[in-house]
């Protein structure tokens, strides 16, 4: 089945890692940790760990991300996110790794419209 074939979307996969170039942290902000977003998970590595007061400032940022944009909008272009510390010097870049494709019926809630969770199928 082509994309083409049902209704659906693409979606960005993320990396989201801590940068500090040089600023000082006041919160645990660790150069180089990271962790994924693939769908609506958050995927750590083993042992990385995010301050969840800076991640609270990341989360309502990541859906759009995802998402398609235009060249000139800022969510294309601007991918470092401040921790909401005005005091400290860590950031998040989000960086577009690959894009994923993801039926409506995957995704949906909507009894009707359900086929099986994009999470419990098969990998091809």
């Amino acid at each position: 089945m082509t994309n083409s074939d049902e209704n659906g979307f693409w979606l960005y996969d993320l990396r989201v890692e801590t940068v500090l170039d040089g600023r000082t942290p006041v919160c645990r902000h660790i150069e180089g940790e990271s962790f994924q977003v693939v769908g609506e998970s958050l995927i750590f590595d083993r042992g990385q760990k995010v301050s969840m007061y800076a991640l609270a400032a990341v989360l309502p940022l990541l859906p759009a991300k995802q998402r398609e944009t235009n060249p000139h909008d800022w969510m294309s272009t601007d991918a470092e996110i401040a921790c909401p510390d005005p005091h400290c010097g860590g950031r998040f870049r989000i960086l577009r790794t690959q894009k994923r494709w993801f039926t409506h019926a995957e995704t949906t809630g909507l009894p009707d419209d359900r086929a099986t969770p994009y999470w419990q199928k098969e990998s091809k």
